[in-house]
């Protein structure tokens, strides 16, 4: 495929996602414009990421506070108004870097995390958004608070840390219904007083919209499928 081809081909799969969204919005009476995508570039190199970003996106998520650190500098320096979300678990001797790196994090899931983001934050003086991850299905391997802890947590960050909290956000369990825990998410925010919601990824991010999402992940139906990781460099 020629590079000029390759382009029209990515230009045109986030458009078909943007149309999807809006969709999807007004399937439930929602404003499309309420509804931000979040293109998911983890694991792919600047040339991959480049195409999107010179097709108009400017909203991008990262797993990896050291990958997203190696090739986002560089992108941001030739499009301006790039707002880059850390998507994946943050480590407390990361917070300084994904605090310099990062304008939202999605993945607050225990005190020590909050307390070390809000450290960072203020020692360099920058405005950043967080949401905390909640942990629906319970499960073992996941990161994320117990739903149970949520209250305490959001009430951590808000009183005492002073974090900016803009909602919740959730991975649904693999092989449970997503909507249930869209559903349930939705709730839960609702109760605490949050706005946000960061759920829905490629393959269920018109259902998450259904159900409030007001932030999606999408990362293959924009990119296309991921190489194994023992093939990236």
């Amino acid at each position: 495929m020629s590079e000029s081809a390759s382009k029209n081909s990515v230009a045109g799969r986030l458009g078909g996602v943007a149309r999807r969204i809006g969709q999807a919005a007004r399937s439930v009476d929602r404003d499309p414009a309420d509804v931000t995508l979040i293109t998911v570039s983890k694991t792919f190199p600047e040339t991959a990421i480049q195409p999107v970003l010179e097709a108009g996106q400017r909203v991008f998520g990262e797993n990896r506070v050291q990958e997203a650190a190696a090739k986002w500098p560089g992108l941001r320096d030739r499009f301006a108004g790039t707002s880059l979300h850390l998507i994946g678990p943050l480590q407390s001797n990361k917070a300084g870097d994904a605090v310099a790196l990062f304008d939202v994090i999605h993945t607050i899931d225990r005190p020590k995390i909050a307390r070390a983001v809000a450290r960072e934050i203020a020692r360099r003086q920058k405005s950043l958004e967080v949401f905390i991850q909640v942990n629906t299905g319970e499960e073992e391997q996941k990161a994320g608070v117990a739903p149970s802890g949520a209250a305490d947590l959001v009430r951590l960050c808000r009183e005492e840390l002073e974090l900016d909290v803009t909602g919740l956000m959730c991975i649904p369990p693999l092989d449970e219904e997503a909507a249930i825990h869209f559903a349930f998410l939705a709730k839960l925010a609702e109760d605490l007083g949050l706005a946000g919601l960061s759920m829905g990824m490629s393959a269920d991010f018109e259902t998450a919209i259904q159900f409030g999402a007001t932030h999606v992940r999408v990362g293959s139906a924009i990119f296309g499928p991921r190489a194994p990781r023992a093939q990236l460099a």
